[in-house]
């Protein structure tokens, strides 16, 4: 091997340096398919209907707004935030990466929690309004998603979500979405990944403390694959054989596991932890820090299997569960997977939540049950139906959880399998 040769990577770094990168690629397939697809622009709010299910793990509890925010040095954006009260709202700031900058609200800013919220490059100086909240951003590129919880006044909600705007000045310098390799999430990218992966990493800065020896080693990675077909082809191998099965294994169980249940503490703002970020863009991409909410991920029943649409499951909280978890709202909302999309069903009911007329069982519990058609002796208003003949997933959101929950003291029940 001459001096200037690739060193040969080992399966474990390829495994390591493919699963960091794929955390920034699946960000980066959201924001193609929104600007190029969607085409919903920069600097534009897209004011999502109420009840709408068309995109990857919806929450139909809120009213959600989201718009992409592009910066220069010379540009700040502002975002205009209706006075809101009575009801749980939030504007989440993220970066490209799916970690979270901030939220916007009463919580986290008591002396503004409405009114003018200027972005801007961290590091510059534009002009802002005077009486603006500042938002330094990392990078030049940045998400927003506005949520506005409905309770029982939906129209109520859908008139504050349409009072928020936002005001661009002209010249912004924004630039093009990143070369990535076309992928779904049942059809992984392979070594292309790495082909376009250093010029990807070089179009934001990445908060994860580990990033800059993460990054090297993509590079590494990639000089390889380009010094031949051979490198290139055992690069693809690896990625198939290893680096894949590695991603999946950990989405059927990850963070912190009970009751058939998986949660991650860390979502939002993962510290080090590539697999958590990886997981939580695949099937929950923009997913809040839980000082915002809580995200439980029910994939096992009780038999240890995964969910099957044929079966009947029954959720029994105890006494006054899981309202008393919650310092806004809950929701229980079942998807398919690995798409991670609500299911049709014949009664068009996709989640079950706080405002929901639940009925008790004699011991004060309440059963929420999960099946095809409605089980003899159920209510109906607490069944939740399931896909026949196909696979699911739950998530239980808690919205601004209480100490229990937060402390990771508090489960959801076991998804318990019916006789």
């Amino acid at each position: 091997m001459s001096a200037t040769s690739p060193i040969i990577p080992t399966d474990e770094q390829v495994v390591d340096a493919y699963l960091y990168l794929f955390g920034r690629l699946l960000v980066a397939r959201q924001e193609k398919y929104d600007i190029e697809v969607e085409k919903v622009g920069w600097n534009r709010i897209k004011y999502n209907p109420v009840g709408s299910a068309e995109f990857v793990n919806p929450n139909l509890d809120v009213a959600y707004l989201e718009a992409w925010i592009g910066v220069d040095a010379d540009h700040a954006v502002t975002l205009n935030v209706p006075e809101i009260s009575g009801r749980y709202y939030t504007v989440q700031i993220m970066d490209v990466w799916g970690e979270v900058i901030a939220n916007v609200n009463e919580r986290n800013f008591p002396d503004h929690p409405f009114g003018a919220v200027a972005f801007r490059l961290a590091g510059t100086t534009p002009i802002v309004r005077d009486d603006a909240l500042v938002i330094d951003l990392p990078g030049p590129k940045a998400k927003i998603l506005a949520r506005v919880e409905l309770k029982d006044t939906p129209d109520e909600a859908v008139a504050l979500q349409k009072q928020f705007t936002i005001d661009a000045p002209d010249g912004i310098r924004i630039a093009p979405t990143p070369a990535i390799p076309d992928f779904t999430n049942a059809q992984l990218p392979g070594v292309d990944a790495f082909r376009l992966g250093p010029a990807l990493l070089a179009t934001a800065p990445d908060a994860m403390p580990t990033a800059p020896a993460h990054a090297a080693s993509v590079a590494a990675i990639a000089d390889y694959v380009a010094s031949g077909d051979d490198a290139a082809a055992a690069i693809d191998e690896i990625i198939a054989t290893k680096a894949w099965p590695a991603f999946l294994a950990g989405t059927k169980g990850f963070g912190t596991q009970r009751n058939g249940w998986s949660v991650a503490f860390a979502a939002g703002r993962f510290g080090d932890d590539i697999l958590a970020r990886d997981i939580v863009n695949y099937g929950g991409l923009w997913a809040n820090i839980i000082d915002e909410a809580i995200y439980y991920v029910g994939q096992l029943g009780s038999d240890e299997q995964l969910l099957n649409g044929d079966n009947t499951y029954e959720i029994r909280f105890a006494s006054g569960e899981p309202d008393s978890m919650v310092h806004a709202f809950w929701s229980l909302t079942l998807y398919s997977v690995p798409d991670y999309r609500v299911v049709p069903n014949p009664i068009d009911r996709f989640d079950i939540n706080s405002e929901a007329r639940l009925a008790t069982n004699d011991d004060g519990t309440t059963s929420i049950w999960l099946a095809p058609t409605q089980p003899a002796g159920a209510p109906a208003t607490n069944w939740l139906p399931t896909p026949a003949g196909q696979g699911f997933s739950l998530n239980l959101r808690l919205y601004v959880a209480r100490e229990p929950a937060r402390h990771g003291d508090w489960f959801p029940p076991a998804i318990t399998l019916a006789d």
